[in-house]
């Protein structure tokens, strides 16, 4: 597990929004459900579903929902 994967995995125990880029597309204040790790790695969120390895530019906000 990298360090981006504990990050994510914790923003979704804490509840925080998130922000990314997927596919040179920019996601503001995501809502992230769940990190699927099955044989891709697939993060759930109230936006889609997103390929954990397309992701790009993380950032945890400070804001919960």
């Amino acid at each position: 597990m990298n360090i981006q994967e504990r990050f994510l995995l914790k923003a979704i125990e804490d509840k925080n929004y998130i922000s990314f880029m997927y596919k040179n597309k920019k996601y503001t204040k995501v809502k992230a459900l769940k990190l699927i790790t099955e044989d891709k790695h697939i993060l759930k969120t109230q936006e889609g579903n997103f390929e954990f390895d397309l992701i790009t530019k993380i950032i945890i906000l400070k804001e919960r929902f």
